[in-house]
């Protein structure tokens, strides 16, 4: 499929050819839900802990008699039923992670590039480089092609004075093409590649 290929200042610079195995696919938000739902559960930390029975520092004596006292007969004060004893069925380290097939994960990126294609969403320009990081001059070209909410995808590496200028404004993410995934991608509205960016990407999920 054809797509115009604009530069930063909004003026149009030729075309690409996008492929339709990655940009054409139809939309499954079962499939988009099951990647977003693996990285989530893969960034948590999953250091959340409490003390069980033999953390706790007290006293194992008796607290009463075995008969006649009239109370239960509890063995420990580190019990969960105690206040300053453990807690009962209480979170413990562990990781969060789980396995998700590549072949699921790579559906996933091209069905979240064919989504944002499809809601015309998804800008190509010719290249993200500046010739000196103003943030000022950056937002002016921005608003100038409309965007105020996006995710920049560039090819190996980011322009220095791009990734500089781009920092300070609120809304607008960067990756290099090795970092696209789907979270970042749907969270923001707009998608916008160099033409680096898509050519790596097509090479990657063909």
């Amino acid at each position: 499929m054809k797509t115009d290929v604009l530069t930063l200042d909004n003026k149009k610079a030729g075309s690409v050819d996008l492929s339709e195995d990655v940009f054409g696919l139809p939309a499954r938000p079962d499939i988009l839900a099951r990647v977003i739902n693996w990285q989530l559960a893969k960034r948590r930390a999953g250091t959340h802990s409490t003390k069980s029975t033999s953390d706790v520092v007290g006293t194992t004596h008796r607290v009463g008699r075995q008969k006649g006292g009239g109370t239960a007969r509890h063995g420990s004060r580190k019990t969960n039923i105690f206040r300053g004893g453990a807690i009962g069925h209480g979170p413990v380290q562990r990781s969060h992670a789980f396995k998700l097939p590549k072949k699921i994960r790579a559906l996933g990126l091209k069905t979240a590039l064919s989504v944002k294609q499809a809601e015309g969403k998804l800008l190509i320009v010719e290249n993200a480089d500046l010739e000196g990081p103003k943030t000022k001059e950056l937002v002016a070209r921005l608003g100038a092609m409309g965007i105020g909410n996006a995710l920049f995808v560039d090819g190996a590496a980011v322009n220095e004075n791009f990734l500089r200028a781009v920092s300070n404004i609120p809304g607008i993410d960067v990756l290099p093409s090795a970092g696209a995934n789907v979270y970042d991608i749907v969270r923001r509205d707009t998608l916008v590649l160099t033409k680096d960016a898509v050519t790596a990407l097509e090479e990657r999920l063909k």
